[in-house]
């Protein structure tokens, strides 16, 4: 049973012993910031959200809310802040804390907050009778709640008095009313020090020695703490304030402190604060020397007014603004660029003439240096989000004089996009979109899984010049034809572009142009697709670009059918023949330490990181190179630098503030092959009796050297017959749980750049999240790799032992075999990970397979297949043939009848 703290705004958020430090807002607290009281009393809560939202973005993983002053009426203003906090995504994704001391303010805010919030706070202050009746309600409204060590006799102020009364709310909260304890956050007080009377001198260390005692003592109960309390005595000098807070936090949370009521954007780190700030503050939190209060004070006063700054090169905001949007284009800077885009509107006859002249005289240099591979895709991208949202600025204008004209600017063309039905990929769509967006194209972006029916409805009614089919998964090959031949029967004549990580030229010209009479046009990669539609949208290219691409096809048509195909082939019997021989007398496979699953919920994210292999990451933005040789590449390696930058940024963020949530189900079987070695059955437990899944498998069938082997995964577990007890592993791993809404939030805000990144770094964190957890089933649960001592690199070049292929990949092919491995894993329900009907992962950030132990086990490409094995397969699969020819088309030696 998990007895982790779960809490949620629209994400959750899930603390237990491996979570790093809880950042708690404290700004929007009218007790706290006289700023914060200033919007609330004067009514202002458009300014009062920025204030929340702000807390955020530097940080904050909940936001404590407080109303109580006395100019206020509490309970209304707790009311309509959470209800406009709720309308804020980018604020409502962390939970809330809702704090008073008043109980009707704090039901009330009960009533209207969603997710699971904390409460702050129920002591037993008026005795055991409220305390009792408070916790019983905070139980049905599911909230989790904040103790403070406060009892009849008033705020526990000394070590003792901490722990005695923790220890009774604690025993009282779990024994009397079965409170859960994973939901008790203790607040033993954080008091003032340094305040020059010597009874205060040691409260800072009582603190740190009640957590110690809690963490110890309580099981499960969390501890938190306002921790703006303890430098109250150098209010006023920030700098000092700070250095107090972040010694303070490095010692309590070693301590084992959960959380804190702190200002996220006002902490700094303790290793970079000043050498002799840090040791006289240090003497003071922990009570060193008498004289310690006096001789910070004495150094305070040389630290006053020496805030953190920023310095940034505003040279060019001295340019004309035409220059100035120019720069910000080419730099991606977003800081000035409404403010600019509005001095240009105000300079222009139209609003629409900033777009055609100044803009997209940025973006066109964006593209002359794009073109000429002086500027890379993540730098695009960046551009494009400047572009967003300087056009989202002047379109309420646009439309304003389109509704009083009825005429407006004209985009080169339209272009509905979309990703196929049953496919879930779309990083690489996406940043075609933008770099078409970024040339002035209009672009309809439909998103995944999109039938064809709603993608031809779509390009009907928006009268689009150009339609886009996207996929990853190779079924979405098969669907690509079937969208063709829509298209040819209902009579549409625009072009049609192919792209996506499993698709080519080949493919496009063999299998899709002939179901068009249209032009047909395979995509490359983003870089290609501009000069593509230009191409293709031009009254004097057109016509010879698309006879080219015919005349083009035609030649790969007859080559294909002219091809001589690969060689000799074995019949399946035959090649069976040819599969791996294992000495199964000599050889005994190992015998995982538990048979069954395990399921991991919130895995730490931390711990994935030192898996992430990063050159894959670089390859999603088009920068080729091998990680870490990439970043000082001569040719890309200032953009994959800065991007890397980015991206590091953007990880840590994640890490600590949990912005994914990674979910992953492992399990360990009993199997035998079966089907003359080309399929596992998979058993239930060791008297293999019942088999719970039969993984059906595909064999090479080219003639090979007689040292050659035919390979099937078949090949690398014991044959039934053989009497030998053999092992087979599954899983499903995710790290996307939680990524749609922050998704959605950033394409909110037009930053196309900051949505691909997430995308790709949650990518990143479920392979890495698959090597991790193949590592700990090869040295802990199968346990045959105990002594592994690998690197990094090694692991990323597969230097182990064993395997893990995934359905859809060359050495088995067929995505269907992803169904009974969820059945077998319940990944669905406990992992979070469900398939589309053409069997893509949802998160689109997951990673699915099969663990093989073997020593001989690696991985091969099964290859192209003849229609004797399709048959055999069909049969063992109960399918009808064209079935199986459907799922197996990518690999087929043969045209199907």
């Amino acid at each position: 049973m998990s007895h982790a703290l779960k809490l949620s705004g629209l994400e959750p958020l899930n603390i237990d012993d491996n979570s790093l430090f809880v950042n708690v807002g404290e700004r929007t607290n009218v007790t706290g910031s006289k700023a914060f009281a200033r919007l609330i009393l004067a009514g202002n809560y458009t300014e009062a959200l920025a204030v929340a939202r702000s807390q955020v973005e530097s940080g904050a993983q909940i936001i404590d809310i407080n109303m109580d002053e006395a100019m206020l009426d509490s309970k209304a203003a707790m009311v309509t802040f959470l209800n406009l906090v709720a309308t804020e995504p980018d604020i409502a994704r962390v939970p809330i804390m809702i704090d008073s001391s008043k109980w009707e303010v704090i039901e009330a805010g009960l009533k209207c907050v969603q997710g699971k919030p904390v409460v702050n706070s129920i002591s037993l202050k008026e005795g055991e009778e409220p305390f009792f009746r408070q916790a019983k309600l905070l139980r049905r409204y599911g909230a989790a709640v904040i103790v403070m060590a406060f009892d009849e006799k008033g705020q526990a102020d000394t070590f003792e008095r901490k722990i005695e009364i923790c220890k009774r709310s604690y025993d009282l909260l779990t024994q009397k009313i079965g409170f859960p304890p994973e939901d008790i956050i203790f607040d033993p007080n954080i008091f003032a020090i340094a305040t020059g009377i010597e009874e205060h001198n040691n409260y800072a260390v009582d603190f740190i020695n009640a957590t110690r005692w809690i963490k110890e003592n309580l099981p499960y109960a969390k501890i938190s703490g306002g921790v703006s309390n303890v430098s109250f005595s150098f209010r006023g000098n920030e700098p000092v304030r700070e250095a107090i807070h972040t010694v303070f936090l490095y010692h309590t949370i070693k301590a084992g402190m959960t959380m804190g009521i702190v200002n996220a954007g006002q902490l700094g780190v303790y290793d970079e604060l000043n050498p002799e700030l840090r040791e006289l503050v240090e003497d003071v939190v922990l009570n060193r020397r008498p004289d310690a209060g006096d001789r910070l004070v004495t150094f305070a006063e040389n630290f006053k007014g020496q805030g953190k700054t920023r310095e940034e090169d505003n040279a060019w905001r001295d340019e004309p603004v035409e220059k100035r949007l120019e720069h910000a284009l080419v730099r991606g800077i977003t800081n000035y660029i409404v403010e600019d885009t509005e001095e240009a509107r105000q300079k222009a006859a139209r609003p629409i003439e900033v777009i055609e002249g100044p803009l997209m005289a940025g973006m066109n240099v964006v593209g002359d240096l794009f073109g000429a591979g002086k500027m890379f895709l993540p730098q695009v991208v960046k551009s494009a989000r400047v572009m967003k949202q300087a056009v989202a600025h002047l379109i309420p204008y646009i439309e304003e004089e389109k509704a009083k004209s009825g005429e407006a600017g004209k985009a080169k063309g339209k272009i509905v996009i979309a990703t196929v039905k049953g496919d879930v990929h779309d990083i690489g769509k996406n940043i075609v979109a933008v770099v078409l967006q970024c040339n002035n194209f209009d672009v309809v972006n439909m998103g995944v899984m999109v039938p064809c029916a709603q993608i031809l409805a779509t390009a009907k009614e928006e009268k689009a010049d150009i339609i886009g089919l996207s996929g990853l998964i190779t079924p979405s090959l098969e669907e690509m034809a079937f969208v063709a031949k829509e298209m040819e029967r209902e009579g549409f004549t625009v072009p049609l572009l192919i792209g996506g990580a499993t698709t080519s030229r080949t493919h496009t010209a063999v299998k899709v142009e002939p179901n068009y009479s249209g032009p047909t046009i395979w995509v490359a990669d983003a870089s290609r697709a501009v000069g593509v539609c230009s191409n293709l949208l031009s009254d004097s290219l057109r016509d010879d670009y698309v006879a080219s691409v015919k005349a083009d096809y035609e030649k790969i048509r007859v080559q294909y059918k002219n091809k001589k195909g690969q060689g000799p082939r074995h019949s399946i019997a035959e090649a069976r023949k040819h599969g791996l021989k294992t000495d199964w007398l000599t050889y005994t496979p190992p015998t995982p330490t538990f048979i069954g699953r395990k399921v991991f919920h919130d895995y730490p994210l931390a711990d994935l990181v030192p898996f992430i292999d990063w050159t894959p990451f670089f390859q999603t933005w088009e920068l080729a190179g091998r990680y870490p040789a990439i970043l000082t590449d001569e040719v890309v390696g200032e953009a994959a630098s800065n991007l890397w930058k980015d991206a590091q940024a953007m990880l840590k963020r994640i890490v600590e503030e949990k912005w994914l949530g990674a979910n992953g189900v492992i399990g360990l079987f009993p199997a035998n092959s079966v089907n003359g070695g080309d399929d596992i059955e998979i058993y239930t437990d060791e008297s293999r009796s019942n088999v719970a899944m039969t993984f059906h498998n595909l064999r090479q069938q080219m003639v090979k050297p007689d040292d050659k082997f035919n390979w099937c995964l078949g090949d690398f577990i014991a044959p039934k017959d053989s009497g030998v007890k053999d092992y087979i592993g599954a899983f499903a791993v995710t790290a996307g749980i939680g990524i749609d809404e922050r998704v959605a939030a950033y394409e909110a805000k037009h930053d196309d750049y900051n949505s691909i990144l997430l995308k790709a770094l949650a990518d990143r964190f479920a392979e890495a999240f698959a090597e991790h957890m193949h590592w700990r089933v090869r040295r802990e649960f199968w346990g045959y790799a105990t002594a592994e001592t690998l690197s990094s690199e090694e692991l990323i070049d597969e230097k182990y032992q064993g395997i893990r292929p995934a359905p859809g990949y060359p050495a088995c092919p067929d995505h269907t075999e992803k169904g009974p491995l969820f059945e077998l894993l319940n990944a669905s329900e406990d992992a979070g990970i469900i398939l589309t009907e053409s069997y893509a992962m949802l998160p689109t950030a997951a990673v699915s397979g099969f663990y093989f132990s073997h020593p001989r086990s690696l991985y091969f490409a099964t290859s192209k297949v003849d229609r004797d094995q399709v048959e055999d397969y069909a049969r063992r699969k109960g399918w009808e043939l064209p079935e199986a020819e459907r799922w197996l088309a990518p690999v087929l030696n043969y045209d199907p009848a």
